[in-house]
């Protein structure tokens, strides 16, 4: 389909459009991305770490 016609931006989340928001929203809409990045972040770590444990866990021994 070719005549799709252009999405609308979201209200919230990555995408929204900023020209509408004051210094203070901005801010504040800053500070909830960045607690979003550790949440991600954390979360990463997490499943690495498990992903470690199993990979020890199954390794063949050397020699």
């Amino acid at each position: 389909m070719d005549d799709e016609e252009p999405r609308p931006k979201p209200s919230t989340g990555p995408g929204r459009d900023l020209r509408a928001l004051s210094v203070a929203e901005l801010e504040s809409y800053v500070a909830e991305l960045r607690a979003e990045i550790a949440r991600v972040e954390g979360e990463l770590a997490k499943r690495r770490d498990v992903r470690s444990a199993a990979e020890a866990l199954f390794r063949k021994p050397d020699g």
